[in-house]
C-alpha cells in the first residue's frame, strides 16, 4: 500500500509540473542601463549569448557612445554605407519628423552635445550666450541628410551629428522579441531601460502582462497607475529625472531639446508613455512628444489609431494630472 501511495504522490507532481509552463529569465546590462526578460513556453533553446551578442551587433551600428561603431564614423564624416539597422532606424524616424515638422529631429545631436546631455564635449557658454545656439542650428535638420541609390549617408554639412539614442533602444527591443518569436517563443516579455515589448500573456499567472508607469517625480518610487500590455510596446520618456543645472543661476536645463529653437524644451509635459505595435515606433513617438508638448501630444495620438497614451502633466495650480488616450488602467 505504501508503495502504491508513493507512486501516486511521484504521478501527481508530475502531472502538476507538467501544466506548469516552462519559463526563463534573463537579467543583465546593455545601453548603460537594465535589461529583464521573461519567456514562457515551449520553443528552440535560448541563451543569454545570444541575446547580448545580438545587442552587441546592434550598439555596434547604433550607438554614440562607441568610437568605432558605424554612426560614430558618419558622424565624424567617413565616407561609409549604411547598414540594415541604420537604415531601418533612420527611415522610421524620418516619418516622425515629417509627421512633427522637424520637431522630432535625430539630427540634434550636435546641440544634446552642446548642452552637455550626449556623448560629445559639452559648451559651458551655451547656458549664457544665445549665439552659441544660433551658430549650431545652421548643422541641425533631417532635410539636410539622405542615404543615396548606392547606401551611401549624405550629409549637406559635416557637421551634422546624428543621434538616434531617442529611437535605438525601442529598435533594440524589437530586435530581442524578434530573436525570440525566431525561436518559436508566443508568450514572453522584454524590458530595457524601462521600455517594454509584451507578446503573448502571461501563462503562468493566467493574465495578460502588466507594466507600471512611474509618478514623474525625481526620486520617486511611486507608481502612477498599472496597465495592461496585450501583444504592444511601451516606451516612457520624461524630463523629470535628467537635468542639468546652471551652477550660477541654478536654472534646470532639461535634456529634450526643442529641434526647431534649440533650446531645451519649455512644457507642462512631465511624461509621455506611448502604446504602439512596436517599440521602435513607441520609443520615437515618446520623444516627439516630449519635445512637442501636452496638446501637439495629444493630437498626434488620437490622429494615429495604432497610437495610444498616458500624458503625465502639471496643470497650471503645479498639481499632477493624467490624461489617458485609452489605456486600459489596471491599479491607479
Amino acid at each position: 500500500m505504501k508503495h502504491f501511495r508513493h507512486l501516486s504522490l511521484i504521478l501527481l507532481l508530475f502531472i502538476t509540473a507538467c501544466r506548469r509552463p516552462a519559463e526563463q529569465k534573463f537579467d543583465g546590462y546593455a545601453l548603460g542601463t537594465t535589461y529583464h526578460i521573461v519567456i514562457q513556453g515551449q520553443g528552440q533553446n535560448i541563451t543569454r549569448h545570444q541575446i547580448e551578442d545580438l545587442i552587441r551587433r546592434l550598439n555596434a551600428s547604433l550607438s554614440t557612445y562607441q568610437s568605432h561603431s558605424l554612426i560614430s564614423r558618419i558622424n565624424r564624416g567617413e565616407k561609409i554605407k549604411a547598414d540594415s539597422d541604420f537604415v531601418f532606424v533612420y527611415r522610421k524616424a524620418k516619418e516622425i519628423f515629417l509627421e512633427t515638422g522637424g520637431r522630432y529631429d535625430p539630427t540634434i545631436g550636435i546641440l544634446v552635445n552642446a548642452w552637455g546631455f550626449g556623448p560629445g564635449k559639452k559648451i559651458p557658454e551655451i547656458e549664457q550666450d544665445s549665439s552659441v545656439v544660433d551658430s549650431l542650428m545652421k548643422f541641425v535638420g533631417y532635410d539636410k541628410v539622405s542615404i543615396d541609390d548606392s547606401g551611401y549617408v549624405v550629409k549637406k554639412y559635416p557637421e551634422i551629428f546624428f543621434d538616434f539614442n531617442s529611437i535605438a533602444k525601442g529598435y533594440v527591443i524589437d530586435r530581442i522579441a524578434g530573436l525570440i518569436h525566431d525561436k518559436g517563443y508566443r508568450n514572453y516579455l522584454v524590458e530595457l531601460g524601462g521600455e517594454v515589448v509584451a507578446r503573448g500573456m502571461n501563462i503562468k499567472e493566467n493574465r495578460p502582462w502588466t507594466v507600471s508607469i512611474d509618478y514623474p517625480l525625481p526620486g520617486s518610487q511611486r507608481e502612477i497607475a498599472e496597465v495592461y500590455l496585450r501583444d504592444r510596446a511601451v516606451a516612457t520618456s520624461g524630463n523629470y529625472r535628467k537635468f542639468k543645472s546652471d551652477p550660477h543661476t541654478g536654472r534646470k536645463f532639461v535634456h529634450t531639446i526643442d529641434a526647431l529653437t534649440g533650446f531645451p524644451a519649455v512644457s507642462n509635459l512631465l511624461s509621455a508613455s506611448v502604446f504602439a505595435p512596436d517599440c521602435t515606433t513607441a520609443d520615437g513617438w515618446a520623444t516627439a512628444c516630449m519635445a512637442s508638448g501636452l496638446e501637439r501630444s495629444k493630437k498626434y495620438i488620437t490622429s494615429h489609431p495604432q497610437l495610444d497614451a498616458i500624458l503625465i502633466y502639471s496643470d497650471s495650480t503645479g498639481r499632477i494630472k493624467l490624461w489617458n488616450s485609452g489605456v486600459e488602467i489596471v491599479k491607479p
